[in-house]
């Protein structure tokens, strides 16, 4: 079993305003949990810069060029209440996707079990054609369709766990039931999507959490509804939309779960990864703004893929 890592030094180059929670530091807090001699195995690897292309997978040319027209050539711009961008701000965006796309044909290829993909700005929220919630583009979206595209997979899942509900992926997705979306998150809670009743084609399966609830009700929402609806569909591809704010340390939700969750819940989608798509697996990094939370989360989670 193969585990790979992609990053890139221009993830750290993507600035937001002081005290803003979506901060460089947060892969740097990765970095040093993953340097840890448990990890020597783990095959790394520098994301390759995207093919801008592939963004039109997933948004029309229009919105693309808005993105673009937003950067600014010196310090900070602001695209909504709480997106902003600065001048590597694209040439990161489009990394992440060229990782996330290079992770889809890593497993596709047989050059690895699994991926994870550290890399930032995160993608869940963006719509189709709306930046928002720290996200300028959906890179999970982008690259289930560039497996749907380059590797003829018929049915790719979406599993987000993040503790905001993944609007943008929604959004993208509702009328295509070729791509199954599972989310837990908590609920109410920022963007305000992913209620149960919200299923798209009958391909979206919203598990929504109540504050203050933990470990006991997030499994449970995996078992009773996330594992069974991935079940029924037998992807070829998993994506995970991997956030880790639902962490009892995180300070943006009342979600208390521990790394010990991730990992449990990372081996629950590896089975299933097993059983239907051939151990394929793709995880994206999404949220997670505690440093602490964010490191001991991560490692638990890439510790379990590189386990089986």
């Amino acid at each position: 079993m193969v585990t790979r890592l992609y990053t890139h030094p221009v993830f750290l180059e993507h600035i937001t305003p002081p005290g803003h929670p979506e901060r460089p530091d947060r892969l740097r807090a990765i970095e040093r949990a993953l340097d840890d001699e448990a990890f020597a195995a783990l095959d790394r690897a520098e994301a390759p810069e995207g093919d801008e292309a592939t963004i039109l997978y997933a948004h029309p040319q229009e919105f693309v060029e808005r993105v673009r027209a937003t950067i600014p050539d010196t310090g900070i711009a602001r695209v909504d209440a709480d997106t902003t961008a600065s001048p590597k701000s694209w040439q990161a965006a489009v990394t992440a996707i060229g990782a996330a796309n290079a992770a889809v044909d890593d497993v596709f290829r047989g050059n690895a079990t699994n991926v994870f993909v550290a890399a930032r700005p995160p993608g869940h929220h963006a719509e189709k054609t709306t930046s928002m919630g720290f996200c300028l583009f959906n890179t999970a979206a982008i690259a289930a369709r560039h497996a749907q595209r380059q590797h003829q997979a018929e049915r790719v899942a979406i599993v987000d766990w993040d503790v905001h509900h993944g609007n943008g992926t929604q959004d993208i997705f509702w009328d295509d039931p070729s791509v199954l979306y599972c989310s837990t998150h908590q609920m109410p809670l920022y963007p305000g999507t992913g209620a149960v009743s919200e299923t798209g084609a009958g391909n979206i399966v919203n598990a929504p959490l109540a504050p203050q609830t933990g470990s006991e009700v997030f499994r449970d929402a995996f078992l009773s509804r996330i594992l069974p609806a991935l079940d029924s569909f037998a992807p070829d591809l998993i994506i995970i939309s991997a956030g880790f704010d639902a962490h009892h340390r995180d300070p943006l939700a009342e979600i208390n779960l521990t790394e010990g969750d991730f990992d449990w819940a990372t081996g629950q989608l590896m089975q299933r990864a097993g059983r239907h798509s051939d151990n394929r697996l793709v995880s994206l990094l999404e949220g997670g703004y505690d440093l602490q939370g964010l490191a001991f989360s991560v490692a638990a989670h890439v510790g379990r893929l590189m386990k089986g």
